[in-house]
């Protein structure tokens, strides 16, 4: 089993960089999917975050090698790549039928998984002012996602479909954020993002409508552009923070995210209203938030016993 390095306060600084970039990402996305499909999308994230990758690991001269690989890493790789184009797919597929903050909402149930994944898989630790975060982080999550939780249960077919994509790629993440943090084994984080990045490229190369990128207003040029850059940056750091700090409290940094979003849509509906539609955050909302951001940091900074 892999062991994190050590330095935490590395892989904290690392998360929050993470949970920063995720967290605007879903109001990129949507943007962008007002011009283009899904798989155009997400093949053009994955090309060039893989191109951008590979450069790098060019000029630095650390290119992945075939002996690097053990045995099983083959196997994992295999996993990874598939598991990360099924979350890419399902959630974005997910979040052309819902809103970004619901989107956001239902994909931390990835950050939940994979932290109870570490705990099962690498044997890491909750001491009991973590699983006291634990709690916590549950009550907030109940109280400030209850109007968005309603409106999965009451709205339209569609609106519920899209969230149970979501669900479904929130698992997809978690088996792949597992599978990353054991390839550490034999791979840097970042030949592991290469090797991924350039599997999911030629799995969505033949669903990719090429004629669409002509027809792009530079709005949505420079969103796109965005969206891939924030693949790189966020995936590059969030595998980075696993070599540094255990999974389980990578997970619950990663929890802030929905906090972000919906600042994001708040601030986006104020400057550009037509863009994105503003949320309705309530008194009981915003103590939620509070309990999440609480419940995170108790989880993130204890010692483990």
């Amino acid at each position: 089993m892999h062991h994190s390095s050590g330095r935490w306060r590395l892989g904290l600084a690392l998360s929050l960089l993470t949970v920063f970039l995720w967290g605007i990402l879903p109001l990129a996305l949507k943007v962008v999917l007002q011009a283009l499909d899904v798989y155009t999308v997400i093949w053009f994230r994955f090309l060039l975050s893989f191109a951008l990758l590979a450069v790098y690991l060019g000029m630095r001269g650390n290119l992945p090698k075939l002996k690097q690989l053990q045995a099983n890493s083959w196997k994992l790789l295999a996993i990874a790549t598939l598991m990360l184009a099924s979350n890419y797919f399902l959630f974005m597929q997910g979040l052309a039928l819902t809103s970004p903050a619901n989107a956001e909402v239902i994909i931390q149930l990835a950050t939940l998984l994979f932290g109870f994944g570490g705990l099962i898989v690498f044997q890491e630790r909750y001491n009991f002012f973590q699983w006291l975060g634990v709690g916590v982080l549950t009550l907030g999550y109940v109280l400030f996602f209850r109007s968005q939780l309603t409106n999965v249960i009451t709205s339209h077919d569609t609106y519920v479909f899209g969230s149970a994509l979501v669900v479904l790629g929130a698992v997809a993440w978690a088996i792949y954020a597992l599978a990353q943090k054991q390839l550490l084994q034999s791979l840097s984080s970042a030949q592991i993002m290469l090797v991924i990045y350039g599997g999911c490229t030629l799995l969505f190369t033949p669903f990719t409508k090429f004629e669409a990128f002509s027809q792009l207003s530079n709005l949505h040029l420079l969103t796109l552009l965005f969206c891939a850059l924030n693949t790189v940056i966020a995936y590059g750091a969030f595998a980075e923070s696993l070599e540094h700090w255990e999974a389980s409290r990578v997970s619950a940094v990663l929890a802030l995210a929905p906090i972000i979003t919906l600042i994001a849509v708040e601030l986006i509906s104020l400057i550009a209203p037509n863009l994105i539609p503003p949320e309705r955050l309530t008194t009981i909302g915003i103590v939620g938030a509070c309990l999440v951001v609480s419940g995170s940091v108790a989880i993130a900074l204890k010692k483990s016993s």
